[in-house]
C-alpha cells in the first residue's frame, strides 16, 4: 500500500508585489507621518479613516492604464451582491464620504488621511501592489484658493520632514490647459465631453510618461500602441498623424523642468530667470500663446495666474512652487489644477550613475468625483504624498535611516528570580524608558548579548547572585562597548569605562546618564 503523502508545507515567501515593514521601516514612517500630520493639523484639517474595503462601483473606473471596472484593483464579488475591492487610492473612498455624509460634514470640508492602498498591477523594482499614502483634501470649496493652500501646505510639509529648499519644487499645471490641447488636436468635443474620453486618457497617459518614454514612445501610444521590453503589448489611443503633431507640438513647446528646458531658457533670455518672481508670470504667458483658440484652455491659464499670484503674496516663489506644463497626473477623475511634488537632487542609481530622485507627491482638483454620487456638482482638490517614496528620499539625504535605539534589555542569570528582573524592568518603564526583560533561553549568557545587539540595545543591565547580594546591578554599555572593541585607546577605555557597577536602588539615574552621555 502507497504510503498517504504528507500535507505539502506552505512557502514562507512574501507575495510578489508586497512587502514586510520591520522596526526602523516602521518607527521612521511613523515618525515622518506625524510631522506631516502637525502641518496638515496647522492648516486646519481633521483626520479621517476611511474602510480599507469599497464598493467597485463606489471606487469607479478612474485608474491608469486599465479599461475595466475592476481591472487593477484586488475585486471579489460577495453572493448574489456587489463587487467589493481594496481601495486603490484614499482620494475615492473621501468622495464617498463626502456624498454620504453631507448633512453632517462642515462644508467646506478640510480632512487629511494616511494608510495603505492596493493595486493589482504587474510589479517592478520599486513598484509594489500595496503602499501607503498621504492625503489631504478640501471638499466643498471651488474657489483657486483652495489649489494654491494644498501647494503651500504641501511645500511646508516637505520642509517638516527635512527636504530643504533647494532640493525639491512643486509643480502645477491645469487639466483645462491640456483639454484645450486636446480640442485642438480633435481629440475633445466641447459639445459632448463623454466623445472620445477614452482616447483622451490614454494621451494623458502617453504625455505623463514621456520623460520615461521618450518621444517614440509616446508617439507609439499615440497611435496604435507599443510593446514594451517584457514583450506586452499597450494599446494605442489611435490618433492620426496629424492629431499625433499636434500633441507632440505640445510635448517640445512644454518639456523643460523647473531647472533647465526650452521654455526656462527662453525666459531667462527675456529676463526671467528660474526663481524670480516674474518666472510664472511668463509660464502663464507663454501657456496662453499656446491655447488662445480654445476657451477651455483660456479658462484654465487664468486659474493658473491665479494660483501664482496667490502663492506669490505668501512668499511661495518660483524656487519653490513653479507653474510646469509638463504635469498631466495619470488619474483620469482631475479636472482643474493639478500637482506634483519633485525632488531635484540627484542620487546614484544601480549602476553609480547620478539622476534625480523625481516624483514624491502628486493630486489635484476633482470636482466631479463627489457628483457621481449625489447627481450635484461638488468642488473638491488634494494632494497625496506617495509615503515609501519620500522614506527612501529621506534615506538618500541621510535624513533618516539611522539604526534606531531598540530597549534596555534585563539579562536573567537566575531562571528563579524572574520577578526580580522584571521589577527592574518595571522600574525603568515607569521613568519613561523602554525596557524588556529577556525571555529565551537564558543558559549562555552569550547569547543574551547577542539577542541585545540584534535590539540595538543601548544597554544591557546584569544581577548576577553576588551583585544580589550587594544589592547592586551591572549596566553594560553596549554602544561604547562596540566602539571601544573598534578603535578606542586605552586612555578612553579608563576615562569611561563600557561597563558600570551601581546600586539597585540607583538603577534609573544610572541608566539615564548612561542614555544621556554621547
Amino acid at each position: 500500500m502507497a504510503k498517504d503523502k504528507s500535507e505539502r508545507r506552505p512557502r514562507a515567501e512574501t507575495p510578489k508585489g508586497f512587502r514586510d515593514y520591520f522596526g526602523a521601516d516602521v518607527t521612521e514612517r511613523q515618525e515622518m507621518l506625524a510631522k506631516i500630520a502637525e502641518v496638515y493639523h496647522r492648516y486646519g484639517f481633521d483626520p479621517l479613516e476611511t474602510s480599507a474595503v469599497e464598493t467597485v462601483e463606489a471606487l469607479g473606473k478612474y485608474l491608469p492604464d486599465v479599461d475595466r471596472p475592476n481591472e487593477g484593483v484586488f475585486a471579489w464579488q460577495e453572493e448574489d451582491s456587489d463587487w467589493l475591492a481594496l481601495r486603490y487610492d484614499l482620494t475615492a473612498p473621501l468622495a464617498r464620504v463626502a456624498a454620504q455624509h453631507r448633512n453632517d460634514l462642515p462644508s467646506p470640508y478640510r480632512r487629511y488621511a494616511m494608510g495603505p492602498v492596493w493595486r493589482n498591477e504587474k510589479p517592478g523594482p520599486g513598484r509594489f501592489r500595496q503602499f501607503y499614502q498621504c492625503d489631504a483634501d478640501t471638499v466643498g470649496s471651488a474657489s483657486v484658493a483652495a489649489d494654491a493652500e494644498i501647494c503651500a501646505m504641501l511645500a511646508d510639509a516637505l520642509e517638516a520632514v527635512g527636504i530643504p529648499r533647494g532640493d525639491y519644487v512643486v509643480k502645477v499645471n491645469n487639466r483645462k490647459v491640456l483639454n484645450g490641447v486636446m480640442e485642438v488636436a480633435g481629440v475633445l468635443d466641447p459639445a459632448d465631453h463623454e466623445r472620445f474620453a477614452h482616447e483622451r486618457g490614454i494621451v494623458l497617459r502617453a504625455i505623463d510618461k514621456h520623460d520615461r518614454l521618450g518621444d517614440s514612445g509616446v508617439r507609439a501610444l499615440l497611435g496604435l500602441g507599443r510593446r514594451d521590453e517584457s514583450g506586452d503589448f499597450t494599446k494605442g489611443a489611435g490618433l492620426s498623424a496629424e492629431q499625433a503633431d499636434v500633441i507632440m507640438s505640445y510635448l517640445h513647446e512644454s518639456a523643460f523642468s523647473a531647472q533647465a528646458g526650452p521654455l526656462n531658457a527662453a525666459l531667462v533670455g527675456r529676463g526671467a530667470p528660474f526663481g524670480d518672481s516674474n518666472y510664472n508670470r511668463f509660464v502663464v504667458k507663454r501657456l496662453r500663446e499656446l491655447v488662445d483658440q480654445s476657451s477651455v484652455g483660456l479658462e484654465g491659464v487664468l486659474e493658473l495666474e491665479q494660483i501664482s499670484e496667490l502663492l506669490s503674496v505668501q512668499g511661495y516663489g518660483s524656487n519653490r512652487i513653479v507653474v510646469d506644463c509638463g504635469v498631466v497626473r495619470g488619474l483620469a477623475y482631475y479636472t482643474g489644477p493639478v500637482f506634483e511634488a519633485e525632488l531635484t537632487f540627484d542620487i546614484l542609481d544601480d549602476k553609480g550613475r547620478p539622476r534625480q530622485f523625481g516624483s514624491v507627491a502628486g493630486g489635484g482638483r476633482y470636482d466631479d468625483l463627489v457628483k457621481r454620487f449625489t447627481g450635484q456638482a461638488v468642488p473638491a482638490t488634494g494632494i497625496s504624498i506617495g509615503v515609501d517614496r519620500l522614506l527612501a528620499a529621506l534615506r538618500a539625504k541621510g535624513r533618516t535611516g539611522l539604526r534606531a535605539a531598540g530597549p534596555v534589555v534585563v539579562t536573567v542569570m537566575d531562571r528563579d528570580r524572574m520577578a526580580d528582573y522584571q521589577a527592574m524592568a518595571g522600574e525603568l518603564r515607569r521613568a519613561g524608558i523602554r525596557a524588556e526583560v529577556y525571555l529565551g533561553n537564558p543558559k549562555n549568557f552569550g547569547n543574551q548579548l547577542k539577542y541585545a545587539d540584534k535590539r540595538a540595545s543601548p544597554v544591557a543591565v546584569i544581577q548576577g547572585g553576588d551583585e544580589a547580594t550587594k544589592g547592586t546591578v551591572i549596566l553594560k554599555d553596549l554602544i561604547l562597548g562596540a566602539k571601544i572593541a573598534e578603535n578606542a585607546s586605552l586612555e578612553e577605555w579608563k576615562s569611561r569605562p563600557a561597563q558600570i557597577e551601581v546600586p539597585l536602588a540607583g538603577l534609573v539615574t544610572a541608566v539615564k546618564r548612561m542614555l544621556e552621555t554621547p
